[in-house]
């Protein structure tokens, strides 16, 4: 119990981070260069150059409709964390909009970028913890669910709508374009960020101490493993070879782990994509 209460506070810990950088990135970079990101973000931000309306409190509204379709094709679970996320982001978006009112950078490409950066890095984090900001990365997120579309590509598709209004409230091309740069950033930080989280690495480990080895793996990093049968060719010996795939951050201890107990242990690493099973992604074709 213990467990699972401090392993639901660290997840909802790095959503406020998440959400943290996510919301200094709008309001430190995008909203003082006039850029319209995507989302209900880029909604609330058109809201506010119009009516003066802050950014916050519209974003919170339209959200409010959202969430609903995320419980519902999400579960509780999800639901929650939403909430939470989008609450968190509706509160940081107004406190912080109150004090920073100048951009950080004078340059409009350079806010236009490293707004980006932080919002995709932000949503990353967020989405790598099952949680959601809310607006159209729920949509993401329900898309990501039934079909294996990445979820940068489908809020790409539902921010060129949103993004495009902005010409009609600066009558101007180069803000919009500038809008566009930014949602490009965000969306391509998202699958970056996403795809290193997530990258796996297939191991075969030939060593006299498989056994050793075989139970570190299994029981310290929590991977399956195979023990296969082989022979050496050149020595003409019966060898046994480690087969296990782990994710990319998991495999430093293990190297560890071999150079302490077998330094002479030979090891072969590849990269591989879609590891779907126990542990890894879900299938959904």
């Amino acid at each position: 119990m213990k467990q699972k209460f401090v392993g639901e506070f660290r997840s909802y810990l790095i959503i406020t981070i998440g959400v943290l950088m996510y919301s200094f990135g709008v309001t430190a970079f995008l909203i003082p260069s006039k850029v319209i990101g995507g989302g209900v973000t880029g909604i609330a931000t058109v809201v506010y150059f119009i009516s003066g309306i802050k950014t916050g409190y519209t974003y919170f509204l339209v959200n409010c409709l959202l969430i609903l379709m995320a419980i519902r094709a999400l579960g509780a679970s999800f639901g929650m964390k939403t909430i939470y996320g989008l609450s968190m982001m509706s509160f940081l978006l107004s406190l912080m909009q109150q004090f920073i009112t100048t951009s950080m950078v004078d340059d409009i490409f350079l806010n236009t970028i490293i707004g980006g950066i932080l919002c995709g890095l932000g949503l990353g984090v967020v989405f790598n913890e099952g949680g959601s900001s809310g607006g159209t990365d729920i949509i993401a997120m329900v898309v990501n669910k039934y079909r294996n579309i990445s979820p940068g590509k489908v809020i790409l598709l539902c921010d060129v709508f949103i993004i495009g209004s902005s010409y009609f409230v600066f009558h101007t091309l180069d803000k919009m374009v500038y809008g566009f740069v930014s949602m490009w950033v965000v969306s391509y930080t998202i699958d970056a960020y996403l795809n290193g989280a997530k990258q796996s690495v297939q191991m075969f480990i030939f060593s006299e101490k498989y056994e050793e080895l075989a139970d570190f793996i299994n029981n310290e990093t929590n991977r399956g493993l195979t023990v296969f049968d082989g022979t050496g060719w050149y020595t003409k010996q019966n060898v046994k070879m480690i087969m296990t795939v782990v994710r990319k951050r998991e495999a430093s201890p293990i190297f560890r782990k071999i150079k302490e107990i077998d330094p002479k242990a030979f090891i072969s690493q590849n990269s591989v994509m879609g590891v779907y099973g126990d542990g890894f992604d879900v299938l959904k074709y």
